[in-house]
Formats: C-alpha cells, sequence, structure tokens
C-alpha cells in the first residue's frame, strides 16, 4: 500500500487558487503566491479573479479575518474571454508565448485564434500584442469571481500550465544541449565520439560503464529520430504556408509594421530558430534576426 503524502500549507492554499495564472497578485503565477502566503511574505487578498470568495476560502484555511480584496492588485470582474480580430493580425507569434496555458493557436505569420474553451481570461496577451488586436470580452454576465468559474476549470488549467512549464523546460535543455554541441564542434571536439573511444581503451572497463555508452548510443539515436520527425513536420508545415499563400490567405495587416514592432518579431523568429522550431533558410523573405540571447519562456508575449 503506497502511502500519500500529507498536503502542505502551500499546496492547500494553491488548491483555493483560480489557477488563472494572471499575475495579478504580484507573482508569476498561482502557485509562487500560494508558496509566499504559506511564508508569510504575501497576503491572502491579492488574487482578483478569486474574488471575494477567494479570500474567504483563504481566511478560513489560514484561520484568519476575512477582509477585503486589495484594489492595488484589482477589481473581481466577470471572466472575459480573449478575442482576436485576425483581419488585424500579423502573424508574430508573441501572444503564443505570452498565454500560461497554450490557449492560442497560430504559426509564424499565420493568423492566430483563441481556444474559448481553455482561456482563463488572464489579459496577459494583450500588452505584447502589437497591432493591438486582442481584446477581452466579458462572457459570464453579472457572474464574478468563483461564481464565474469552477473548481474543475481550475484544476485543468493547473494542469495546462503545468504541462507548458515542463514544455518550456525541455525546449530550454534542448536549445543548452545545442549550443554545447556547437560550441564542441567549433572547437574540433566531437563529444558523442570521444568519450567512447575513451572507454574502450581502458583494459578494466566497468559493467557502469557499459551501460552508459548503451544509454548514450540509444539516446543518441532517439534524438535523431526525433529531429526526423520534426524536420518532416515542419516541411509539412511550409508546404501548407506556400498552399495558403496562393490561396490569398494569411495575415493582411503587415504593410506599416514599425521598426519597434518588427524588432519584436525578429526577436521571437530568432527565438524558434534558437529552439529548432524553424531554420534560417525557411523564409527567405524575413529580415535576418539578431538572437536576443533570451531564455525560452522568458518571452512569452503575441
Amino acid at each position: 500500500m503506497t502511502a500519500t503524502p500529507a498536503k502542505t500549507l502551500a499546496d492547500q492554499i494553491e488548491d483555493r487558487l483560480p489557477q488563472t495564472q494572471c499575475t495579478k497578485c504580484g507573482y508569476p503565477a498561482c502557485r509562487p503566491y500560494a508558496e509566499a502566503i504559506a511564508a508569510g511574505e504575501a497576503n491572502y487578498n491579492q488574487c482578483p479573479p478569486g474574488g471575494q470568495e477567494g479570500v474567504v476560502r483563504l481566511a478560513s484555511l489560514l484561520g484568519k479575518p476575512v477582509v477585503a480584496l486589495n484594489p492595488d492588485n484589482g477589481v473581481e470582474r466577470p471572466r472575459p474571454l480573449a478575442i482576436i480580430d485576425e483581419n488585424l493580425c500579423i502573424g508574430c507569434t508573441l501572444c503564443l508565448q505570452a498565454c500560461p496555458v497554450d490557449a492560442i493557436v497560430g504559426a509564424a505569420k499565420q493568423m492566430h485564434t483563441i481556444i474559448p474553451e481553455l482561456c482563463t481570461g488572464c489579459d496577459l496577451c494583450v500588452p505584447p500584442c502589437p497591432v493591438d488586436c486582442i481584446a477581452m470580452v466579458p462572457v459570464t454576465g453579472e457572474k464574478t469571481g468563483w461564481d464565474a468559474w469552477s473548481q474543475q476549470e481550475a484544476n485543468a488549467a493547473r494542469e495546462r500550465h503545468d504541462f507548458r512549464q515542463a514544455r518550456l523546460a525541455r525546449e530550454r535543455d534542448a536549445a543548452e544541449a545545442r549550443k554545447a554541441a556547437r560550441m564542441a564542434g567549433a572547437s574540433g571536439a566531437n563529444p558523442s565520439t570521444e568519450p567512447r573511444a575513451r572507454l574502450n581503451t581502458e583494459p578494466n572497463e566497468s559493467v557502469d560503464s557499459k551501460t552508459a555508452q548503451a544509454a548514450t548510443t540509444a539516446d543518441d539515436d532517439a534524438q535523431a529520430k526525433k529531429r526526423a520527425i520534426i524536420q518532416a513536420a515542419m516541411d509539412r508545415a511550409r508546404q501548407k504556408k506556400e498552399e495558403m499563400a496562393k490561396l490569398g490567405v494569411g495575415p493582411k495587416n503587415t504593410d506599416a509594421v514599425s521598426p519597434e514592432v518588427q524588432a519584436q518579431i525578429d526577436a521571437a523568429e530568432a527565438r524558434r530558430r534558437r529552439l529548432g522550431m524553424t531554420h534560417p533558410d525557411n523564409d527567405k523573405s524575413s529580415t535576418p534576426a539578431i538572437d536576443p540571447d533570451r531564455e525560452p519562456g522568458n518571452d512569452n508575449k503575441t
């Protein structure tokens, strides 16, 4: 029988937060806010999406008095839904990077759209949009706070947020590995073969060393297969993009893009190239992007 570990105070606080991941509390996500409350570093009335009912839930858990929602963090309101005006969208992808729950679908230089069922109404996609094509539209009538949101929706939003964070971590690790490989290649080293050569020259090779060598070979094969799959998907996407272009379907608001906006788009393109999500030769018409050397996930914006 497997024992279930007892939940910490931070766990219990997090369970009572709406998981919109909106950062209005002053923290980058719901979990850091929960940890700050548990540590006595933040007050329990800083979550506008949870509203006054959210304050009551936390006060009950903490054994503290019910206080008013802190207006410095925002106001309780009907839950909004992000809507993208697709005729104005220029396909810069900054909103995709901003969405904490992957509720936006789109690709570079293609129109984006919101998946209504996944949007938490966090507002984070609005500020980075360079052409102001995203509106937040109330969709819950007079219902606000937890009356406009369910525990089931909160749990689903937390799962999507955690999955996205794990994906960004994998992308970051992959980018660092590629950077290390490039640096090793520039110096004339071959990290994939030299360790194996050393192992084979040792007269008394251990079982652990043999196991490590086999694991390395298997990992190399898996990575090669993954790269092939990604390349095939990119080829299909490029072919689809060309077909859509022939039909005249694509972003229409691209004639008067300012240098500042183009710089944002170039930075996003550079990040995709760094993560292996595209290739500099894929779009000959693009302005060469300057790599801002940002960490994946820190751009977070459309």
